[in-house]
């Protein structure tokens, strides 16, 4: 089930034994691949590293064994789909289709807010049920200003970045464009078509102590509490 204003987005609890963990976006997307192959639930996933874990606020690594019963914050996430060129691949925090940075058409569908160092779809939540699509076409000189104002999320709104939020798209991609799954390239495609899948994954979050308050990105706070 997807979140909604004013709901309650996960709990605080002891990690499950049978979780497994992800340090990066694509580990996470390969948890979910690997279970769909196989027709099964994806198990839990402790979540360590990644922009997904970053727009999650995970804490750290998960504590060695032998150190007690681990804490962390439970969310159920979603995850995307998306047909390249008609080859089915998964993904946990965003999907880019681009030439360069600098120059030509960049798309970003994005289930998580963070992309490295920016936070390149600041409404993005990876618990309400849509992907965060931008489409931009900007200049060179209005890229350079972008680029200084990604860390904040204040590149948006502006007219040469088209947003919206679906739950699914098909995209033309005249030219083709190289693109790239959690950073992973896939080659280059001429069509890409996206959905989401709701509630994909349950992640845990590492607490460095039990109990301590994890927020979430929109939150007041999250999990535990829903975004405001």
């Amino acid at each position: 089930m997807s979140i909604a204003r004013g709901q309650d987005w996960g709990e605080i609890g002891p990690i499950p034994d049978e979780a497994v963990t992800a340090g990066t976006d694509a580990e996470a997307a390969a948890v979910v691949a690997a279970a769909r192959r196989a027709g099964q639930p994806a198990p839990p996933v402790v979540l360590t590293g990644g922009d997904l874990a970053r727009t999650l606020g995970a804490a750290g690594p998960r504590p060695p064994a032998g150190a007690g019963p681990a804490q962390g914050a439970r969310v159920s996430v979603d995850a995307g789909a998306a047909l390249v060129d008609g080859r089915l691949v998964w993904f946990a925090a965003h999907l880019v289709a681009r030439r360069a940075w600098w120059r030509g058409r960049v798309l970003v569908v994005a289930n998580a807010a963070f992309m490295g160092r920016g936070n390149v779809a600041p409404r993005a939540h990876p618990g309400d049920g849509r992907l965060d699509v931008l489409d931009c076409r900007l200049r060179l000189g209005a890229r350079i200003k972008a680029r200084s104002r990604l860390a904040a999320g204040t590149h948006v709104p502006h007219p040469a970045i088209e947003q919206r939020r679906v739950a699914a798209a098909q995209f033309d991609l005249d030219p083709a464009l190289d693109v790239y799954a959690d950073g992973r390239r896939l080659g280059r495609a001429g069509t890409v078509s996206v959905r989401v899948e709701p509630a994909a994954l349950e992640v845990w979050i590492p607490l460095p102590a039990a109990g301590r308050e994890h927020r979430a990105p929109g939150a007041e706070p999250a999990p535990g509490h829903g975004p405001q």
